[in-house]
């Protein structure tokens, strides 16, 4: 089993707050760190959508007595938004009765729903972590045998799609999952959408990987208005299987591209969505550049400290910044991404950095040494090695 870095982060929180929520897509090990977890702290743990579980945690006040000092763990908890209101109450009982942190932890698999409900009625009370794909230091510290970074790009970084036992079997995994998603979890979540025109429309965005959001191109391709268009983005990404990486905007007198950028998060999912079943075929197909775009953002994003803030930069003028990470309000990072082995930055990447005052400069790139340019502005960083040098990337803090 990898060890997963967002261990020591929920730890943590546990440590210091009553409740944890811990947001990630279906089947991307939730559970299976929960457990560990349940186990080393002598835990309960529940699954929602268990339906004998379902019925005993229905009244939580009384399924909480009757695990008193004792950690309590929801799976799935979404289905049961109506416990949330008397969770209040619960928490603040056993804290006058001493248990004043490690009280619950919540999983969940849709972002909105669920934080609406526990902001709403857990206002501090509650912290929140999210748990992403296997990255490239996790597996590079665990080394499982046939498993590489290449790997993980083609595969994805959903745990059984990775350490399936071959690459067809991992692709009929991602295929599964995908139609999972379709016909089970959007109804489960309430959305009325019929299950092909939203598997066309989660198409067309992986083909449209890295590009800038056109809604009125994906609604006319598919039929459908704009609103419903919009809609069906929003699912997608309430269900954390799509990223709206939003522009930077600064008043340096420059006109910005406003609209976001999207992105399948996990790049085994984009490749399946798009028919491509093997490294060789991926090396072949014009989604490459995009497809190792995302997945070094969504990497990166992983090991960024907290209170970092992501988004891209781009003028009318062609100045532009794949990646920049904002901190404190200020620019503070800029990242070009190159599948190349000899990388350049682009004119109008300095430009970008020169117009926002920007000092850290990389280019991140597939090759295995990490150098400066010349002029020694702008660093050149495998994936892994850049996200080994931010800041707080250890694994109390990943």
């Amino acid at each position: 089993m990898i060890h997963r870095h967002l261990r020591s982060k929920l730890d943590s929180l546990l440590n210091n707050s009553p409740a944890v929520v811990l947001l990630g897509p279906r089947q991307i090990g939730k559970t299976t760190l929960a457990l560990e977890i349940a186990e080393a702290r002598g835990g309960v743990y529940r699954d929602l959508e268990n339906p004998r579980d379902l019925d005993q945690v229905r009244d939580i006040v009384l399924f909480s007595d009757q695990f008193p000092d004792r950690l309590i763990i929801l799976d799935e908890v979404q289905r049961v938004p109506e416990i949330f209101a008397p969770l209040r109450g619960v928490i603040d009982a056993r804290r006058r009765a001493g248990q004043r942190t490690g009280q619950f932890l919540f999983l969940g698999s849709a972002s909105l729903a669920l934080l609406g409900q526990t902001s709403e009625s857990l206002a501090g009370r509650v912290a929140y972590a999210e748990l992403s794909g296997i990255d490239v230091r996790e597996l590079a510290e665990d080394r499982q045998p046939g498993t590489n970074a290449d790997t993980l790009w083609v595969r994805g970084g959903y745990p059984d799609s990775l350490m399936a036992s071959s690459a067809d079997a991992s692709l009929q995994w991602r295929l599964d999952i995908i139609r999972s998603y379709l016909e089970r979890d959007v109804p489960q979540f309430g959305f009325r959408v019929p299950a092909e025109t939203l598997r066309r429309f989660w198409t067309m965005l992986a083909h449209s990987q890295g590009g800038l959001l056109n809604a009125s191109a994906l609604a006319e391709g598919l039929g459908i208005s704009g609103q419903s268009a919009g809609r069906y983005l929003d699912i997608l990404v309430d269900l954390l299987l799509v990223r709206r990486l939003e522009p930077w905007h600064s008043n340096v007198g420059k006109r910005l591209v406003k609209s976001p950028k999207i992105y399948i998060r996990d790049s085994g999912l984009l490749h399946a969505l798009l028919s491509i079943p093997s490294r060789e075929a991926l090396f072949g197909h014009p989604v490459i550049g995009t497809s190792w775009e995302g997945f070094v953002i969504e990497n990166l994003l992983s090991a960024s400290p907290a209170g970092w803030q992501a988004s891209f930069y781009r003028t009318q003028a062609g100045a532009e910044i794949d990646l920049l990470f904002v901190r404190g309000g200020q620019p503070h990072m800029a990242i070009e991404i190159k599948r190349a082995s000899a990388p350049r930055p682009e004119k109008g990447f300095h430009i970008a950095c020169d117009d926002l005052g920007i000092e850290h400069r990389h280019i991140v790139y597939p090759g295995p040494q990490t150098y400066l340019l010349s002029g020694g502005k702008t660093q050149v960083s495998p994936l892994l090695d850049l996200m080994k040098a931010l800041p707080g990337a250890d694994p109390g803090t990943a």
